[in-house]
């Protein structure tokens, strides 16, 4: 269960590593590369309309193969790719794939998690994070080495698709409650008031991870002016402070409740930020982007999994709803900050991360965990 989770980590991280190599081999500069890169965005739409479609209505464990295979076939095509044309059809490919296993995975990981009676989502998303980190760390070996992107992806490819042949007998399958084994809801009734709670915390959590993945290295680098290293060494710490948190997610989850955990949760990356914020300098930028990192690492987990425990809905479902909340949040962030650091400082920008986190955080008040609402103080 856990390598469909590393094969979505691993071409990730492989690709992010390689941009400056493929961006040259295309040919293009910096500014035409940020066009042409959010032509990802297209497939990320086409995928979240057909898995809601689909979703419930086609096997979790089939849709999941189908689009582990997409990703891997995908991505040395499009880290080989040398014109335009290529580069934005391959880009559009990887947001249909990549988006489109989001939710199937994330279902069956739920339907382990009922099975096993114990939280898990937060591991099986530490092994998301660690296939980025172990993707990008094979992408500086082969920049290193003089190897290529497309020779890099495939040989990654092939050894990830390979292992997932042989272990995919063992993929489990999404339990469908029985009022939908004959008869399937329309689309509307998906919608239901605690799944839409969910999804609305989910962008503004979104929001908050993706913005501070976007730009934590950029205000350490050109606001405080500490320089491309330090930037890079801010968000490495963010980074690693995520893999940590989901390793140890399913701990605090098991001891706290999951309503209790994500407020929590939600408040620490508030604090995190706010610590980096409040007096510009290098070791609380490090520091506040860490503790952001650790506080901001489970929430979007452990919604995902309340998303798939929701009562007479099955799990993929559930899981469909919260990622059409997630999507925009994680897309609007990076441009929504870059609008507010032209209008006054990044400094400023960066307090929309706080509000968001807060915001996120006063919602959580009104999520159900089980038949019982959770309040703040309880």
């Amino acid at each position: 269960m856990s390598l469909v989770f590393v094969v979505l980590g691993a071409t990730q991280g492989g690709w992010m590593a390689r941009i400056p190599a493929i961006r040259d081999q295309v040919g293009v500069d910096t500014a035409r590369w940020g066009l042409l890169s959010s032509s990802s965005a297209a497939g990320d739409l086409v995928a979240i309309v057909l898995i809601t479609l689909l979703i419930g209505r086609v096997s979790s464990r089939l849709l999941s193969l189908a689009a582990a295979a997409l990703v891997l076939l995908n991505a040395p095509v499009l880290a080989a790719a040398s014109a335009v044309p290529a580069l934005v059809v391959g880009l559009t490919m990887w947001g249909v794939g990549a988006t489109f296993l989001a939710t199937p995975v994330n279902a069956l990981a739920v339907a382990v998690e009922r099975h096993q009676g114990r939280p898990l989502m937060s591991g099986f998303h530490a092994s998301y994070s660690g296939g980025v980190l172990a993707g990008g760390a094979l992408g500086t070996l082969a920049a290193a080495t003089g190897v290529s992107p497309g020779v890099q992806m495939a040989i990654s490819s092939g050894v990830l698709g390979t292992l997932l042949l042989a272990w995919a007998g063992w993929l489990p399958e999404e339990e469908v409650p029985a009022t939908h084994k004959e008869e399937r809801r329309p689309l509307r009734q998906r919608f239901t008031p605690q799944l839409v709670l969910l999804a609305s915390i989910a962008f503004l959590a979104s929001f908050v991870e993706g913005a501070a993945s976007q730009w934590s290295s950029v205000f350490t680098a050109d606001y405080l002016d500490e320089g491309a290293a330090l930037g890079a060494a801010t968000y490495t710490c963010f980074s690693v402070a995520i893999l940590v948190a989901r390793l140890l997610g399913d701990r605090f989850v098991a001891r706290l409740g999951r309503g209790t955990f994500v407020r929590l949760s939600l408040l620490t990356a508030a604090l995190g930020t706010a610590l980096a914020l409040a007096r510009p300098g290098l070791p609380l930028a490090i520091a506040g982007f860490t503790v952001a990192g650790l506080g901001i690492a489970c929430v979007l987990p452990a919604l995902i999994a309340l998303a798939g425990r929701q009562p007479g809905v099955p799990a993929g479902e559930g899981v469909s709803v919260v990622t059409i909340g997630q999507w925009p949040g994680f897309l609007m962030a990076g441009p929504a900050v870059g609008l507010l650091t032209g209008a006054a400082s990044l400094r400023v920008a960066l307090v929309s991360l706080i509000a968001a986190a807060l915001g996120a955080a006063v919602l959580s008040r009104w999520v159900v965990v089980g038949r019982e609402p959770v309040h703040a103080g309880r």
